[in-house]
């Protein structure tokens, strides 16, 4: 499958990059991802694959959607058959977030970038548009740290794990009224908290790299960008938990259902019949083969964002596959027409 896909599904987060990038600071949110998610559907629906949307946009932005069971690939089409090969019609299970973080693209901040995550079927775990409580560590901390444990705890376990003192550590948490304690909590056992208003995943992966900076993730974000992070990390080797939150109470919003009660019976409709399950990388990605793949659209922690030149743009491009255990940055420039010049930096 990666032998197949993975240049391909660079190009797919490319370009879904690229055309949310022309949006980058003109507060049109919801324009920065319907571009991004066009962008993705034309690039994926040249592949030579059959796949299929297991994640896509949520309806909670009222947002564009790559919708949840559309297909996607040319061997989708009908008489299939008769262009692609019989590897090719085995259906691949896809989740995708063509524009994680739209208001970071909205208002020109850092860490946006597009990602998708792929696997056989069945491979993804199909998460509701709910939320999700999140730990996210480096892998010399996997399976020490648990999301059971309080914050302190756990952060006095990645300080042995990593052989640093707390007040080395930094935890990022995303800034929501939720999570006033937990922040607390990790101030006062020491470590240093980084506050982020959107873009949970590219903190997640972060943790998996040494010299980011970035040796936590705590606290309460989206259900299916959990999964797309679990992909990733389950490619690393880090550490990735998620458990459900369906009490609309804990996460002081009112977007995912009007009762705890509803959402539960919504939960056991799609199979999830013990709601307050905790899930490792190995149960969120559980395929054989995964794949990961994310373009940076704003600059972040881990990649440049899209810089336009006259004629063209150059991204910055991550993919992580579990067959070929590899993490490669992809730097490619793109020509629209005939350049000016070409920029290199």
């Amino acid at each position: 499958m990666e032998s197949t896909l993975g240049l391909e599904i660079i190009e797919v987060v490319e370009q879904a990059a690229i055309a949310s990038a022309k949006w980058m600071g003109k507060g049109e949110k919801n324009t920065a991802d319907h571009v991004a998610v066009e962008a993705m559907r034309e690039r994926m629906n040249k592949i030579h694959m059959r796949g299929r949307i297991v994640i896509g946009e949520g309806e909670r932005d009222e947002a564009p959607m790559l919708y949840i069971g559309e297909e996607v690939g040319i061997c989708t089409q009908e008489n299939a058959s008769a262009f692609c090969n019989p590897d090719e019609l085995v259906e691949i299970d896809i989740a995708v977030d063509p524009c994680e973080g739209t208001n970071l693209v909205a208002y020109g901040q850092n860490g946006s970038m597009a990602v998708l995550a792929i696997s056989e079927k069945g491979g993804l775990f199909a998460a509701p548009d709910f939320y999700m409580k999140k730990l996210a560590a480096p892998p010399a901390a996997k399976g020490h740290v648990d999301i059971n444990k309080s914050a302190t705890e756990n952060l006095k376990i990645i300080s042995e794990c990593l052989n640093r003192n707390i007040e080395e550590l930094v935890v990022v948490v995303m800034d929501r009224p939720r999570h006033k304690e937990l922040i607390q909590e990790i101030r006062q056992a020491g470590a240093r908290v980084r506050l982020i208003s959107d873009g949970d995943v590219s903190a997640a992966i972060s943790c998996a790299f040494s010299g980011t900076n970035i040796h936590a993730l705590m606290g309460i974000g989206a259900a299916p960008e959990g999964v797309i992070s679990a992909a990733a990390m389950r490619c690393l080797g880090g550490h990735f938990q998620g458990q459900l939150i369906y009490d609309p109470e804990v996460v002081k919003t009112g977007l995912i259902g009007e009762s705890r009660e509803g959402n539960i019976e919504r939960l056991k409709s799609m199979g999830i019949n013990n709601p307050d399950a905790v899930y490792d990388t190995h149960e969120l990605a559980s395929g054989q083969t995964v794949l990961f793949a994310a373009c940076g659209i704003t600059p972040g922690t881990l990649m440049e964002g899209v810089r336009f030149f006259h004629g063209g743009a150059r991204t910055q491009s991550l993919v992580i596959s579990t067959q070929s255990q590899t993490a490669r940055f992809v730097d490619t420039i793109h020509l629209f027409e005939q350049p000016k010049t070409i920029q290199l930096h």
